[in-house]
């Protein structure tokens, strides 16, 4: 077998022949990058400063146009000429040296310059790599360099996953990279397995199971990146999951209020800068349709020095009922407002103080997220299921993650051994 077909089978995907002439070959040979020759500095020449860090794993290959010539390999070396998109063309001159050097008469010499360029070998000679193991390359536009070697090393990384075999730790099957997805922990599973599990989750409103499916990941709560999920689902199914992640935002955070806009709807935040003294902490603006309004009414923003609406229609409320049914002011002022306004506000003021009075007996503020929680059985140590505070719910105040339990042993505090509260029924009987 010639030294061309033993070339050709080690590195098929790196070799080109010439049809017309079998002499002339093309080899198209990438840098792989070794520990430690990870990390690559671009730095613009004759300078030190603006220098760009890298974390790659392979470089543009560098092209060799080979003419294999008569004398070829007892007298003289292939002639050959190098061609890089990033290499400098005195750093080129080199290069062609160091591989005329590396021929001895008699012997081919096309397995060690593949080789010595696959490895990075020839960097270090080229001096491109210093003592601490970092690769420093110069360019007159370091940016387009840059964003060169990173492309080519995202394709580069994306061929070889597709074309190795994982073990999906879902389905227990080997499969071809090509149909499996690597998460940003590094745990892969097959594309099919994910989407099953992500759908699901998705239609079941579950957001807090969008994430890496491997038992060390779901104990710690990984959530998965919207790019990952993009490239499982349906685009239908990523809109939900935007809607149900802004949902479970606007639970988490009593300060948010959707926009009063039918078309919008978009959850507005509270501004970070507050006025309480001047009545500013109530302005709200939607960031989705800019639209300006007052969040205690939802009605379009009246200023800060003007009286809310709502607000006058309870003082309104309050007069009302001082005075007696069948007053002449209670009557005033059913003239001016109209009886069947004023009743229906009065029947909406009523119920709502009904609303705060069970609450204040019947639950429990969290003390985290300020969520009414009702206790029907068990014991005192609550979790919230918005904000994930532990809590006592008969003293209300915050516990300890790591040890929610000590609260009710120390005897110092109110709670102690009070961990349930126990009621004395003494059943009587009574025969028949």
């Amino acid at each position: 077998m010639s030294e061309l077909e033993i070339l050709e089978s080690i590195f098929p995907d790196f070799i080109a022949t010439d049809q017309s002439n079998e002499y002339n070959l093309k080899l198209e040979v990438p840098v792989q990058l070794g520990e430690p020759l990870r990390t690559v500095r671009v730095l613009p020449e004759g300078k030190d400063d603006h220098a760009l860090t890298l974390s790659l794993t392979s470089l543009p290959p560098l092209l060799l146009d080979i003419i294999l010539t008569a004398a070829y390999p007892d007298e003289e070396p292939p002639s050959v000429s190098i061609r890089s998109s990033w290499l400098s063309p005195p750093l080129l001159f080199r290069l062609h040296g160091l591989l005329r050097e590396m021929w001895r008469p008699g012997d081919g010499v096309l397995y060690d310059w593949v080789e010595f360029i696959r490895g990075g070998e020839f960097l270090a000679s080229l001096d491109l790599s210093l003592p601490s193991g970092v690769l420093e390359i110069r360019h007159r536009t370091p940016q387009d360099i840059a964003s060169l070697f990173t492309t080519f090393d995202d394709s580069a990384r994306t061929a070889l996953f597709s074309q190795a075999s994982y073990s999906c730790a879902v389905c227990l099957t080997s499969v071809k990279g090509a149909k499996c997805l690597q998460l940003a922990c590094e745990h892969v599973f097959c594309r099919a397995c994910l989407y099953d599990y992500w759908s699901f989750a998705i239609t079941e409103g579950s957001v807090e199971k969008l994430g890496c499916p491997d038992p060390e990941c779901v104990k710690i709560g990984r959530e998965s990146k919207e790019e990952e999920i993009a490239r499982v689902v349906s685009e239908q199914e990523v809109q939900r999951w935007r809607w149900l992640k802004e949902k479970i935002m606007f639970e988490k955070d009593p300060s948010l209020v959707h926009c009063p806009m039918v078309f919008c709807q978009h959850p507005v935040p509270k501004p970070k800068e507050s006025q309480t003294d001047t009545g500013g902490d109530r302005l709200r603006i939607c960031p989705a349709c800019s639209f300006s309004f007052c969040g205690f009414c939802k009605r379009t923003w009246h200023g800060a020095v003007q009286d809310c609406p709502v607000s006058q229609a309870e003082s309104v409320v309050l007069e009302y009922l001082a005075y007696e049914e069948g007053s002449e002011k209670r009557h005033v002022m059913e003239l001016r407002f109209g009886k069947t306004i004023l009743r229906k506000l009065v029947a909406k003021y009523q119920e709502e103080q009904l609303n705060k009075k069970w609450l204040a007996e019947s639950t429990m503020a969290c003390p985290g997220c300020s969520l009414s929680i009702e206790k029907s059985l068990g014991c005192n140590h609550m979790t919230c299921s918005r904000c994930r505070m532990h809590f006592c719910y008969r003293c209300g105040v915050k516990l300890a993650a790591s040890e929610p339990y000590a609260h009710f042993s120390d005897t110092s505090s109110g709670c102690y051994q009070k961990l349930f509260d126990f009621v004395s029924e003494e059943a009587e009987w009574q025969p028949f």
